[in-house]
């Protein structure tokens, strides 16, 4: 196991309600609300892929990908889900502010399927502390 994985681990000691998986290099937290997504993180051979449901983003800096990472599982961060029909097609991050949910980035499909009507999901984790 490697020490950011080991940083995490200690970090998530203090609360509860979710399962964790992990492999050499990649690790990830499934909270075990009905509204919430997968955050994991893995290494990847220039610095760190974290990922929130179907969005994902790159880091280099491997304080960047872990704060990211803390963010994911934060009541700070929620996950907007756009739906075509049954299929999951774009993922915005939201954060936040002000009283408000402010859009960050959107990672999305090329090709889904544009003749079903849109819905959109909103997905947030809660962790609990111990």
């Amino acid at each position: 196991m490697s020490p950011w994985q080991d940083q995490i681990l200690q970090m998530l000691e203090r609360y509860d309600g979710f399962e964790i998986e992990t492999t050499n290099g990649f690790l990830s937290v499934n909270c075990e609300n009905e509204a919430s997504f997968e955050v994991s993180i893995q290494s990847t051979g220039d610095g760190f892929q974290v990922n929130f449901g179907g969005w994902h983003e790159h880091f280099s800096d491997q304080e960047e990908a872990l704060n990211c990472f803390a963010f994911g599982l934060s009541t700070n961060c929620r996950l907007k889900v756009v739906k075509r029909g049954k299929m999951e097609c774009a993922w915005t991050v939201q954060s936040f502010d002000g009283g408000e949910w402010i859009d960050d980035s959107t990672t999305g499909l090329l090709v889904f399927p544009f003749w079903y009507s849109k819905t959109v999901e909103h997905r947030q984790n809660v962790v609990n502390p111990r």
